[in-house]
């Protein structure tokens, strides 16, 4: 998490720097695109102290009430980030092309607007590695686009959507606000606004369709589900595996249910240790798997009890029996 923070401290410092230099030559100039991109780099801002809130309240332990705690805090956060870049950033920036379009101004002074989209995209620029970097070190060498769409830590892919968006709307200004002087098309600066709503509204459904999937109970990849259920079925007398259920509960926290079923006629002590094994190697393998449930049916339904004892003490995993493998809802 603190990986996290550091991206999103980055993007604040970088848009608040933005943000009031862009608002300042916007009024000077008149340039419509700049006035849009000042919006975004505010929305970015607040943006930025959302996810900041969201990573302190997920961090919160567990209560009675949210007994595996309040990791989904941060995916609540990022799905109100999504909405406020739809809403505010891509919305006004529209609005904003689209009335420079039926009352096109003439830009003044453009090389204001030059200077400031080439000190932003610096910053943006500066930002956007920031962040590229935290993420290479959680993606674990996996490739690029993969590790973009299986990340469950929404702090850093958002801040790299949003500077990767904030990179494209500054060359979108600097191409409308050139065009605009360049061919005597003052509307050609509204169209750049319009195009720059349009791109923040196409990032911001995309990280509601990400946030969106966490909210709801997303759990591992089925490549992952796939490698526990070979690991079960090398253990001793286990002749079945059934369904393995899990969900993050958030960035880096994983519960997980896996039902056994034994082979007619194991020893109590032979399904016990074979259910500690599996245990260590889930645990040893996928670190982020914090909470596991392993379930023992058939002959091995009295193992499950000095396990259970000792699970309820460290509070991370648990082992139930019953007569039988019970049905999966």
């Amino acid at each position: 998490m603190a990986e996290s923070k550091v991206a999103v401290y980055g993007a604040i410092a970088a848009n608040v720097a933005i943000a009031l230099t862009k608002f300042t030559v916007a009024g000077i100039t008149g340039s419509s695109a700049m006035l849009s991109e000042g919006v975004h780099s505010a929305v970015d801002t607040f943006n930025g102290i959302l996810l900041l809130v969201g990573l302190r309240l997920s961090q919160r332990p567990a209560t009675d009430e949210h007994p595996f705690g309040h990791g989904k805090e941060l995916y609540f956060w990022s799905l109100i980030v999504a909405i406020l870049i739809f809403g505010l950033g891509g919305g006004i920036s529209f609005y904003e092309g689209v009335q420079h379009i039926q009352r096109p101004v003439p830009i003044q002074d453009a090389k204001w607007n030059y200077i400031v989209l080439a000190a932003a995209a610096l910053f943006e620029g500066s930002s956007f590695l920031i962040a590229l970097r935290q993420f290479r070190r959680q993606a674990q060498r996996r490739p690029f686009w993969s590790a973009l769409h299986n990340s469950k830590d929404p702090t850093t892919y958002t801040v790299l959507a949003e500077d990767s968006a904030a990179l494209v709307g500054l060359a979108i200004a600097a191409a409308g606000i050139y065009f605009s002087q360049r061919l005597g098309i003052p509307e050609l600066d509204g169209v750049a606004s319009v195009v720059i709503g349009l791109l923040l509204a196409g990032v911001a459904i995309l990280l509601v369709r990400e946030s969106r999937g966490l909210l709801i109970g997303e759990g591992i990849r089925p490549e992952t589900a796939r490698a526990i259920r070979t690991l079960a079925l090398a253990q001793p007398h286990v002749q079945a595996v059934g369904r393995i259920l899990s969900m993050y509960m958030g960035p880096d926290q994983v519960l997980a249910i896996i039902d056994l079923d034994f082979e007619d006629g194991t020893a109590t002590e032979d399904a016990a240790g074979a259910i500690a094994t599996l245990e260590r190697a889930v645990r040893e393998r996928y670190p982020m798997i914090k909470r596991l449930f392993i379930e023992a049916g058939g002959s091995a339904a009295d193992a499950a009890a000095p396990l259970g004892a000792r699970a309820a003490d460290d509070g991370l995993s648990a082992v139930a029996a019953s007569g039988s493998v019970p049905a999966v809802p």
